[in-house]
């Protein structure tokens, strides 16, 4: 069992820079998959990044290309999303998920992963 521990949300203003972390449980950090999804109130849960345990091709939502960075520090065994350029669309609760894989696969959908942290809420407001 992997236990995912989110932080660093708030409330910032729009065009503000907000860096979230996921800390993760398990010494086989660098075997997992891991993505950030978002969900706002009575939306769906969607994708926002996801990067396989190489670091090497993340991808991302259209929505926040350009403006967020996913990355990972396999020996700290924590993945970041830094937030910049933040608008109101970009409020909602971010969750991290992790996925066993030890290959370069990556999903945007939720059912693949297997395990999921229990959110942090990002509030975008001026």
């Amino acid at each position: 069992q992997v236990q995912l521990v989110e932080s660093g949300g708030g409330t910032v203003q729009p065009g503000d820079s907000l860096r979230l972390s996921c800390a993760a449980s398990t010494r086989a950090f660098s075997a997992y998959a891991m993505a950030w999804f978002r969900q706002a109130p009575e939306k769906e849960r969607e994708v926002v990044a996801t990067i396989a345990w190489s670091g090497l091709n993340p991808t991302y939502a259209d929505s926040v290309k350009g403006r967020f960075l996913i990355s990972r520090d396999n020996v700290k065994t924590t993945v970041y999303l830094d937030m910049s350029s933040l608008k109101p669309e970009d409020a909602a609760v971010y969750y991290c998920a992790a996925k066993l894989t030890r290959t370069q696969e990556l999903s945007h959908r939720p059912e693949w992963y297997d395990y999921w942290g229990q959110g942090t809420r990002v509030t975008v407001s001026s």
